[in-house]
């Protein structure tokens, strides 16, 4: 049986739509690695890309695109509200269908290894393929970003999981690492008072006592005169969105803030969405098996030889 793997290659740069293209054009033309999406955003200056499909052309694909990144982006020149320390910022391996995550976690380290000696650019692994346990968490690996760890890089407790301990040139660090699925999810509050986004953010995250398997951060979105409640929730099952979404909106209630709309960016499971319609609706018992979608695609599987 095929197995099947996503991954969610950050790269740092929204500005450029010739460069944005460039980076995402291997994703398309590789057979047997499906596009599924992709999102820049100036204020974060940053692409995210799904994708979907075999691990073998995904990897051919990661390689082809990693490249065009370090050729086209300069980390001493980047600028942008999400921390990142270099030009492919993180990539994450997600098991689908016939992976375990432990062979996420043997895919993430051989990949990281080859990944290095075709690029030159040093590779921390987080989430479980840590090396260290200090790792698994990508803010940790991201301390101080790309103008920190320049810096830092040289301390024995910064040195990255393979290549030497200093950053490339112009295209910083790579994280490279194994995880579930992940949702990332933003709120944008009518203030322009940044200070605000980051205390709610506080108040939320599982580092600074909030709600568990939620990571947050506050950004300005100067462009709109908001700001934004960054999410990342690593474990929707254990919290869903509608509960993320009511702290913070009783959180902006203190400050005397409205939440102007929520942002999904990227690929999320229907189950994540349908979890919060539900209780929005007030739908009593409600289950996944009466979307007759989903009900008809299992009927086509079941069908399928």
């Amino acid at each position: 049986m095929t197995p099947w793997i996503e991954c969610v290659p950050n790269f740092s740069e929204g500005r450029r739509p010739d460069v944005i293209e460039a980076i995402v054009a291997p994703f398309r033309s590789k057979r047997g690695c499906a596009l599924l999406d992709y999102r820049a955003d100036a204020n974060h200056n940053r692409l995210v890309v799904s994708l979907a499909g075999n691990p073998e052309p995904i990897q051919e694909a990661l390689l082809e695109a990693a490249k065009v990144a370090v050729a086209h982006i300069d980390m001493n020149q980047h600028q942008g509200a999400h921390p990142r320390i270099g030009a492919v910022d993180v990539i994450p391996f997600v098991p689908l269908r016939h992976m375990s995550m432990d062979e996420c976690v043997a895919l993430a380290h051989a990949f990281g290894t080859r990944y290095h000696e075709e690029t030159g650019i040093p590779v921390y692994f987080y989430e479980e393929a840590a090396l260290r346990p200090e790792r698994s968490r990508l803010e940790v690996i991201r301390h101080g970003q790309y103008e920190g760890l320049k810096a830092a890089i040289s301390n024995p407790d910064r040195h990255p999981d393979v290549g030497e301990p200093r950053l490339h040139a112009t295209a910083g660090a790579t994280v490279i690492g194994a995880r579930k699925f992940l949702v990332a999810f933003n709120v944008n509050l009518g203030t322009s008072d940044v200070r605000i986004a980051k205390e709610i953010a506080k108040a939320v995250r599982a580092s600074s006592g909030g709600l568990c398997h939620v990571k947050g951060i506050g950004l300005a979105l100067e462009d709109r005169g908001l700001v934004q409640v960054s999410l990342n929730v690593v474990d929707y099952e254990k919290n869903a969105l509608y509960r993320v979404t009511e702290l913070i909106r009783m959180e902006a209630k203190r400050w005397g803030v409205p939440v102007v709309e929520t942002e999904v960016y990227g690929m999320v499971p229907a189950a994540a969405l349908l979890e919060s319609a539900a209780y929005y609706l007030q739908i009593s018992g409600f289950s996944p098996d009466q979307v007759i979608e989903f009900k008809m695609l299992e009927m086509l599987g079941n069908n399928t030889p």
